[in-house]
């Protein structure tokens, strides 16, 4: 079962929000629905900084209408969207009252295309606008989004949504957002925004996201704090430099944090075991980021309370925590693999394993090594490939000069007739499927196939040892900023 956010006293959308000093606890963006409403509204309820993840957010938007929309949590939000009659579209075509019978197969959002994307960004705007709505019920604190910049053709929809919801903050990473500010600045004044979509082979093409055209009226919203992920302070200084609008503030993510990883500098290498080997190169100087005069917060295996004053003493605003957050009892994270995992490292241990080869993005990818999920060879050997989803997919120039979609971990033939490398095919696992299958949202394929889950974390997943099976969002906030104790 999914994790059932807890409601709380809802307030309006546009409702006054305060302005507290910067946070010193920013909780990760993580996965598909594992940084849900729920998690985020605890986490800014107590003064710190939630994040939802709006990574596949149309999807998960469709397939909670469709399990019944335990609490009506959805229809709530969606009902002050500013299109009703759109709003209205969406729930007769996907809300089934008693959810989906036993085997029966999601409703797919209509798999988009470079020229024909329109289903789905719909989609993706009202996914996100449902999650920031609900996160930021009941009090009154900052709210933030999160978003990777691989996924270009789905960024621009998903921005609008959050912003429409009044979203405080835009956190991304897994790539260079440079283009994301200026996007950010275009939607506050009330305009259309563009962005790239690179295209391998081939010139770049430009998605163009206008709200007249998604039946919203164009109105000025206020315009987000944007804090790029990043791995150094080089980079740092370049988006400061080169980006397309203001910075206000950097995540710096280390190696060893959850999820995607930035590749090594330099020539790669591996260790023993095939996992990529990070050096110094890899660690950003801090004092270097200091003097670029804008807030920074550590993320990556930083969940302490010495680890949150280090990073104080070291001039960061604070910290960003992943893990511990994603496998506490407010996440999005489905309760039997929560559990599966928490009791495997009190009896001895779990292994994260660093796959360079896992995500179809080329970016190393951190896979918990857990039985009965496609961590193991078997169980990914044994599941058909297909693309049913799609936002890992990238773009490439076709020999008729169109230019199409490819994903290293869809059917080799598929991939091989678009000009892809069979050697690219190899270990590459569909994410997509998985993630959603971690939040609860399991596809059901043409033949019966269940989709199986893969786990991500940070290499510190094995501190939850010391935590109580259940414990919350607050109690990591709590212990974070050393008034709690697990097990005390």
């Amino acid at each position: 079962m999914t994790q059932t956010p807890t409601t709380h006293t809802s307030a309006p959308a546009d409702s006054p929000r305060i302005t507290p000093p910067l946070p010193q606890i920013i909780q990760g963006g993580m996965g598909v629905g594992i940084s849900h409403w729920g998690l985020a509204q605890a986490v800014s309820s107590v003064g710190q900084l939630g994040i939802v993840s709006c990574t596949g957010i149309d999807n998960v938007l469709v397939r909670r209408l469709q399990d019944g929309d335990e609490g009506g949590h959805v229809r709530r939000a969606l009902a002050a969207y500013p299109n009703q009659e759109r709003a209205e579209k969406v729930i007769r075509m996907y809300f089934l009252e008693s959810g989906r019978a036993p085997g029966q197969s999601y409703r797919r959002v209509p798999l988009p295309t470079v020229t024909k994307h329109g289903a789905a960004w719909e989609l993706g705007v009202m996914g996100s606008f449902v999650e920031v709505f609900l996160a930021r019920e009941g009090h009154s604190n900052p709210v933030g989004v999160n978003l990777l910049t691989k996924l270009q053709l789905h960024t621009v929809p998903a921005l609008y949504g959050a912003m429409l919801a009044g979203a405080d903050v835009v956190i991304m990473g897994a790539g260079i957002p440079r283009e994301i500010p200026g996007v950010l600045d275009a939607f506050a004044a009330g305009g259309p925004a563009s962005i790239k979509l690179d295209v391998k082979g081939g010139d770049a093409a430009v998605l163009t996201f206008d709200p007249a055209e998604y039946g919203l009226e164009r109105r000025e919203l206020k315009r987000p704090k944007f804090y790029p992920i990043v791995t150094s302070h080089i980079l740092a200084g370049v988006l400061m430099k080169k980006a397309s609008g203001s910075v206000e503030g950097f995540v710096i993510e280390g190696p060893t944090a959850g999820g995607h990883n930035a590749p090594p500098r330099g020539t790669p290498t591996f260790d023993e075991s095939g996992q990529p080997i990070y050096g110094e190169r890899d660690i950003a100087d801090l004092d270097e980021m200091k003097k670029l005069g804008l807030p920074f917060w550590l993320a990556g295996s930083r969940a302490t309370p010495e680890a949150l004053q280090e990073a104080l003493a070291r001039g960061a605003a604070g910290i960003q925590v992943g893990t511990l957050f994603a496998y506490c009892a407010d996440s999005g994270l489905r309760d039997d693999l929560r559990e599966q995992v928490h009791v495997l490292t009190k009896e001895g241990g779990v292994d994260v394993y660093t796959d360079p080869l896992a995500s179809p993005t080329g970016f190393p990818f951190k896979v918990v090594q857990v039985d009965d999920t496609l961590a193991r060879m078997e169980q990914y050997l044994a599941r058909p490939r297909v693309c049913d989803i799609g936002y890992l997919r990238e773009a490439y120039a076709g020999e008729d000069g169109k230019t199409g979609l490819r994903c290293a971990a869809e059917p080799v033939d598929a991939y091989v007739a678009k000009g892809g490398k069979i050697e690219d095919t190899v270990g590459r696992k569909c994410l997509c499927n998985a993630l959603m299958t971690d939040a609860g949202y399991a596809q059901v394929q043409k033949g019966g196939y269940v989709e199986d889950s893969l786990m991500t974390s940070g290499d510190s997943l094995n501190d939850i040892a010391a935590w109580p099976l259940g414990y919350g969002a607050e109690d990591v906030v709590e212990f974070l900023l050393g008034r709690y104790t697990p097990g005390a």
